[in-house]
């Protein structure tokens, strides 16, 4: 690891989570609300069930002045726990009202994430938003941006990335302990989505759907299915797409296992690796489908150089799709794992775990001392940057582009065939037909500006 390097990742972790010292950043918000650290923020929740519970749950030694969620139920149940906080169906309507709101949680559905989300930025607001991001890679760039304009705290919830797993291995890697790392391989185990009939039997938790449904099932007593439909377009209500994680699999409500596990799985080497932008991007698996996403495919991304590392070749893969390395059982068959391969050997990874292999090479291999330092947990650290100006190690200008490359694969994956990006024009060069993927329209009443 080059010294630069060294001294630029510590001194950014060093940084984030420095709980000790009230950092004075320029460009912080002037509207803080929260004095010193020991001074709660006040908050807004827009999604109150399933992850947005468990946010909700994290934040909760705060104040919770605003409640939102599309469906009553939800928003109900988590009034009883915080009965002073405003209630509303439709965050747009939140945000007429949001002088005293310093911060906000965003986990409403993956296609509404944006637009929840970018309100909150321009108006000077803290936001934690759930991962993905966004909808799409436009969505990511937009958002990345306006966040970078206003300079509030932002994190994505990729809440892995606040474990001592990861730092561990971020820090074997970017100190050379395998060398110059050329390949990287992420696999998940996970086959929900589209797939043929013979598949689907193998796997007990995949609904077997072939089509849009054309009739309709009862709207749930609770739900505003406009309301929570957002700007995908406008269809009848039907029990596959809701609740979740039904609605993930659908490309106009989510981007399916890509989008959403890459968001953790393809952390650890955007983050060991130092990646940002593609150059291209080559997908593969059963021919798309256009209403659901698949349950097995393989992304490559291929990155240049960055300072002394060399260029990188990233490859995904899921359901039933793995390495080669891990079918010839040359390393150890994991359901899940980050494989990085590099000229002195290899690290295998996973959430909580990792081995350097081969491990016999490796048995008297000593660590380097830590320099990155320990989370205080995902929502604390965001909590804590809020408070006091201190940089988050997930912000939107991390998790922005993160977003933006596991999109990028889906949308290689539906033209079906190698992308060349062109990062600043935000386009693929050779394949004008992926600009609908990019960026898509929304329905009427709907945009993001």
């Amino acid at each position: 690891m080059n010294q630069h390097t060294r001294s630029h990742t510590r001194r950014q972790f060093l940084e984030a989570t420095a709980l000790g010292t009230t950092a004075v950043v320029l460009g912080v918000p002037t509207l803080l609300r929260a004095a010193s650290p020991n001074d709660k923020l006040n908050i807004a929740i827009i999604g109150c069930g399933g992850r947005g519970a468990s946010n909700l749950a994290d934040v909760s030694g705060e104040n919770i002045v605003a409640l939102c969620d599309v469906n009553e139920r939800n928003l109900d149940a988590a009034a009883k726990k915080f009965p002073t906080a405003r209630k509303y169906l439709d965050f747009r309507k939140l945000y007429d009202d949001a002088n005293d709101i310093d911060a906000v949680v965003v986990s409403c559905a993956e296609h509404t994430h944006a637009f929840a989300t970018l309100p909150a930025l321009k108006l000077g607001k803290h936001v934690y938003c759930e991962k993905p991001l966004t909808h799409s890679v436009w969505e990511a760039r937009v958002i990345t941006e306006a966040a970078r304009k206003t300079k509030v705290a932002t994190q994505m919830g990729t809440q892995i990335h606040a474990t001592s797993n990861y730092r561990r291995v971020v820090e074997l890697v970017q100190n050379g302990a395998i060398g110059p790392v050329t390949e990287a391989h992420v696999w998940v185990g996970r086959a929900w989505g589209w797939q043929s009939e013979e598949a689907a039997k193998r796997h007990k938790d995949i609904v077997f759907v072939t089509e849009r449904p054309m009739d309709a099932s009862p709207i749930p007593p609770g739900l505003h299915w406009d309301l929570w439909l957002g700007p995908a377009s406008e269809r009848p209500f039907h029990d596959v797409y809701f609740p979740g994680p039904k609605w993930y699999r659908w490309w106009d409500f989510g981007g399916g296992t890509m989008s959403d596990l890459g968001s953790h799985w393809n952390d650890l080497p955007f983050w060991a690796l130092e990646l940002r932008s593609p150059l291209s991007i080559e997908a593969s698996g059963p021919p798309p489908h256009p209403e659901i996403a698949p349950a097995s495919m393989t992304a490559t991304c291929e990155y240049g150089a960055r300072g002394n590392r060399p260029p990188v070749k990233l490859t995904w893969y899921q359901g039933e799709e793995k390495p080669a390395l891990w079918r010839e059982g040359r390393i150890p068959k994991w359901d899940s794992g980050v494989l990085f391969v590099g000229g002195k050997g290899m690290l295998l990874a996973d959430y909580g775990k990792h081995v350097l292999l081969p491990e016999e090479q490796f048995k008297d291999f000593k660590r380097p001392n830590p320099f990155i330092p320990e989370s205080p947990g995902h929502h604390r650290e965001w909590i804590h940057a809020c408070k006091t100006g201190a940089p988050t190690t997930c912000s939107f200008d991390y998790s922005g582009p993160l977003t933006e490359a596991n999109h990028l694969g889906n949308v290689a994956y539906r033209v079906g065939k190698k992308l060349i990006w062109d990062t600043v024009k935000l386009e693929a060069t050779n394949a004008p037909e992926a600009a609908q993927f990019i960026r898509r329209e929304y329905r009427k009443g709907w945009g993001l500006a």
